[in-house]
């Protein structure tokens, strides 16, 4: 969009709290962005008053169809503490109002205390609608514990790394690792953060950019030597479950011996905090991607075991995001945008959702209170129906599920169940004095024979002397695993590359 759009744009902002205050300044410091021509608001105290000369109109639902409108007005909702429903029915107000473009600032899962700006806001999305209401954590506070440190993130290009990216930089982080595998999701999330930094967010921040392999062992105690990290939140994983069952081994070499080999660099780097984040799909694994997770974990708290006083070694497991990469969430918009069908498994298949800044900012809460050796989980609230969330999502996109768009049941694909587990039968959920932070306790996690499980999977991924039989294969390696973790499913038959 050129300037002179911006500057024909006429903004309205729906909140005349501290953050569309802040937004409304921002936009009259830098002219281009447009003019505020109105607050929206429901405080009857606010309402019929100006702040900063721009008046506050409301209440929401009675002005928004009386506002005289152009084509290049817009709203942007400024209400962090807003609830889903809200959203859902504000959402609804606007467009029915004419309105073609609405941008929201981020939920205040993500806002630091009195911060919020301009270059935070982005077009709503479906995912903002969706699941429960976030709880408030209150960022300034639960971070301190980094203020000032140094902290990698790996797969810091990815929809979990990116976003503990964003939070840390609000949290005055001194140095910001930003470690992956994949050249342009690390540009991007790097240019992102920058442009942050520009308008304010993070300024004594430095930000450094890293690209690596997780499966490299010397490369990783290289970099983990040098960089001195007080605390790193390992993200990086093959993550989707379908693609992981056509390519085991290589799920296997980078979610266990990745994370192995980051693990030992850690402790010899004397990494004070270790964050793993987990997966439901870890428990009672049946796919590839489930166990390599659950190992992922096994290797953590073992870790810990080693660890020097005073080092925190820990596992925080939650379920599905919405709205993340390679998640049903685009690909249903996807799906919806050429007119459907849109796909889902079974009418009854459900998981469980949080929003992604929800969730990372439970993991930087846990990471900051967690005690080494220990597996959190994060309260998921309750599972919902994959069929219920493909109706709200083509409701969303204004059509009538069934009618403008269908819905065609596919099955189960490979290394997928029909719903998920959040704990083990031997695991027992403990309440912590934080709201969403429960303890997993197990009966047999110290008894889990890991060092055994490891040498026999480790010929199947690494050229060892000897090994040409086990190098890269898959039926063997599944064997293995089998013996290790029963409740894996091993297919009939598989293909060959």
């Amino acid at each position: 969009m050129g300037s002179h759009e911006h500057e024909s744009s006429r903004i309205y902002i729906i909140g005349a709290g501290f953050a569309g205050r802040a937004i409304a300044r921002e936009i009259r410091t830098k002219a281009v962005f447009g003019s505020v021509v109105a607050f929206l608001d429901d405080d009857q105290a606010k309402i019929g008053d100006r702040i900063d000369n721009i008046p506050v109109l409301g209440p929401i639902r009675d002005v928004v169809n009386l506002l005289r409108r152009t084509p290049a007005d817009e709203a942007i909702i400024a209400i962090p503490s807003a609830t889903r429903e809200f959203l859902r029915e504000l959402y609804a107000l606007l467009k029915r109002a004419g309105f073609v473009r609405i941008r929201i600032i981020p939920g205040i899962a993500q806002i630091v205390e009195g911060e919020a700006h301009l270059i935070q806001a982005r077009e709503i999305e479906s995912h903002d609608l969706l699941g429960r209401n976030p709880v408030s954590i209150g960022l300034k506070e639960s971070l301190s514990y980094l203020r000032g440190k140094r902290v990698l993130i790996t797969g810091a290009g990815g929809s979990i790394g990116s976003e503990l990216s964003r939070q840390l930089l609000s949290a005055g982080v001194a140095r910001l690792y930003l470690f992956g595998h994949g050249e342009d999701a690390i540009y991007q999330i790097d240019r992102e953060l920058r442009l942050l930094r520009e308008e304010g967010v993070g300024e004594k921040t430095s930000i450094v950019p890293l690209i690596g392999d997780l499966k490299d062992e010397s490369y990783m105690r290289f970099v983990l030597g040098r960089l001195k990290a007080d605390a790193v939140f390992h993200a990086a994983a093959y993550k989707h479950v379908p693609m992981m069952e056509e390519n085991p081994v290589a799920a296997i070499h980078n979610n266990v011996f990745g994370t192995r080999n980051l693990v030992e660099a850690a402790l010899s780097a004397g990494v004070r905090r270790f964050v793993l984040v987990s997966t439901d799909k870890a428990v009672e694994p049946v796919s590839v991607y489930g166990a390599s997770k659950f190992l992922a974990e096994r290797i953590v708290l073992e870790a810990a075991t080693r660890a020097a006083p005073g080092r925190e070694f820990m596992v925080v497991r939650f379920g599905n995001v919405l709205g993340s990469r390679g998640s049903i969430v685009p690909l249903f918009r996807r799906q919806i945008e050429k007119g459907g069908p849109v796909t889902v498994t079974h009418p009854e298949a459900s998981r469980f959702f949080m929003t992604i800044p929800e969730a990372c900012s439970l993991v930087l809460k846990t990471g900051g209170v967690g005690k080494t050796g220990r597996s959190y989980l994060l309260d998921m609230g309750e599972p919902i129906k994959i069929k219920d969330l493909a109706e709200q999502l083509i409701r969303f996109h204004g059509y009538e599920p069934g009618r403008d768009i269908p819905i065609e049941y596919i099955g189960l694909r490979p290394g997928e169940r029909l719903e998920e587990r959040l704990c083990a039968p031997d695991e027992v959920l403990v309440p912590t004095e934080y709201p969403r932070i429960n303890r997993l306790e197990s009966s047999k996690a110290s008894s889990f024979p890991l060092a055994e499980l490891l040498s026999a999977l480790a010929p199947h991924c690494m050229p060892q002397e000897g090994g040409e039989k086990s190098y890269r294969n898959r039926h063997s390696l599944r064997a293995a695993l089998k013996r290790f973790v029963p409740t894996l499913i091993v297919p009939d038959h598989e293909s060959e590359y």
